[in-house]
């Protein structure tokens, strides 16, 4: 007999360490991929970017591509309750994707709520419950931070008046990652001082940047000084990349060995993540485009 479980708010923060037993040396060799390895920078890919949402076969996929790991999704949303997540209610599957990521020395730098691109962050009821299944899950995996878009309907800068009620969220969501160790990075639309004006009103150092080249490029903003007015503390991730169109090397909105030398000086060094950037005459090819760009950015990031 099948047992199901359902996540409810806290209660899955209580029952994930004991209701999902991991293999100790799966979790252990993801928790080391995800921090540092030997390089500064690693490279990984999204799996719902390259059409492998929560499956298996994302894994032997960015090894193909080049990657040093895949920044695995939570599922899609819709109008269900949480996210439809097999790795949060499979404990069998889940283990899969550690030991899949330990067999082909790749990280998981990062579970992604890309279900809010589209979904309101601030007016979804069940929100408190998303973001608890993806905490319950990142304790599970060992894995330490969330991605966390505001999406367009949570845009605020076309939607300033759903500042109260995103930042009461944050504040809630805050003591929870705090308490389970985990860092929420959050993508706004904002420039890099009004996003800061917002991160210390939720004043919580489980709450980042998740910083989004293709933010500041299409807004016209200068992608090296917002790093530099975000510092490096307050950036725990980046999604290095931009809207579709040409690969990241004939980018001339991003100066890549600029971002370098940027990232170099802050000090910062983590993980950088290809979302898009794909050859708007070849969207779909998946190997192609990826190919390019994680190539590109080893060749800039991981040179000495």
């Amino acid at each position: 007999m099948k047992m199901k479980l359902i996540f409810n708010g806290a209660l899955a923060l209580t029952l994930a360490s004991w209701l999902w037993p991991q293999s100790s040396t799966a979790a252990e060799t993801n928790s080391m991929k995800a921090s540092s390895v030997s390089q500064r920078y690693q490279v990984a890919v999204c799996d719902w970017m390259i059409l492998k949402r929560q499956k298996l076969g994302a894994f032997a996929l960015a090894k193909e591509l080049g990657a040093d790991g895949v920044e695995v999704d939570m599922g899609s949303l819709g109008t269900n309750e949480t996210f439809v997540s097999a790795i949060t209610t499979n404990a069998v599957l889940r283990q899969q994707f550690l030991d899949k990521a330990s067999e082909l020395n790749l990280g998981i730098p990062s579970l992604a709520m890309s279900g809010f691109y589209a979904q309101s962050f601030a007016e979804r009821e069940t929100v408190p419950r998303m973001v608890d299944d993806c905490i319950a899950t990142m304790q599970a995996m060992n894995v330490k931070i969330a991605f966390l878009p505001l999406g367009v309907r949570g845009d605020l800068i076309k939607h300033p008046e759903l500042r109260p009620k995103i930042v009461e969220r944050l504040k809630a969501i805050a003591p929870k990652a705090e308490r389970a160790g985990v860092v929420i990075g959050l993508e706004t639309s904002l420039p890099a001082a009004e996003e800061i004006k917002l991160l210390d009103e939720i004043g919580s150092p489980a709450i980042k940047s998740y910083f989004n080249f293709a933010n500041a490029a299409s807004a016209g903003r200068d992608v090296c000084a917002e790093l530099r007015t975000l510092g490096k503390n307050r950036l725990c991730q980046i999604h290095c990349t931009d809207e579709d169109g040409v690969w990241l090397q004939n980018d001339p909105k991003i100066d890549m060995p600029k971002v370098r030398q940027t990232l170099d000086a802050m000090g910062w060094s983590g993980w950088l993540v290809v979302e898009r950037s794909r050859d708007a005459k070849d969207a779909r090819n998946v190997k192609r485009n990826f190919t390019a760009n994680v190539a590109y950015l080893k060749s800039i990031f991981q040179k000495p």
